[in-house]
């Protein structure tokens, strides 16, 4: 088991409806087991484009699996809200990033651990510090 710190994001529709929805499904996985879940908090976009503001959720958990089947699983749960990886830093209605995964580091062409976002993004430093507050 890998203890993983997964990232979820939405600014399009009804981002708090579109967070718990990312919730549950994540909850439903059955090698992942939820641990913790933040308080949703609001953050500008970034990468420069104009577009609404995103409202962003943090849960710990454990998960008996590879990383690359975690991946897998999170881009199917934001498949199935409509989104495409057409162009980044786009809006969309859920994005889940996988924050931290174990103590793993990887660089790949598609995943690299831990988020390269995480030095960037000090809302996931202070959502991470949220979590291990209850550890």
């Amino acid at each position: 088991m890998n203890c993983v710190y997964l990232a979820l994001g939405s600014n399009l529709g009804d981002r708090g409806e579109w967070i718990d929805f990312g919730i549950r499904a994540l909850t439903a996985l059955e090698p992942l087991s939820v641990t913790r879940i933040t308080t949703p908090i609001e953050t500008v976009p970034l990468g420069g484009l104009d577009q609404p503001a995103y409202l962003n959720a943090m849960i710990s958990g454990a998960w008996d699996g590879t990383a690359i089947a975690l991946l897998e699983a999170c881009h199917q749960i934001e498949a199935s809200t409509g989104r495409t990886r057409a162009q980044a830093w786009t809006s969309r209605e859920l994005d889940i990033d996988i924050v931290r995964f174990g103590h793993q580091l990887r660089d790949g062409p598609t995943l690299t651990l831990p988020h390269p976002g995480l030095r960037d993004r000090t809302f996931w430093a202070r959502q991470i510090v949220e979590l291990e507050q209850h550890d």
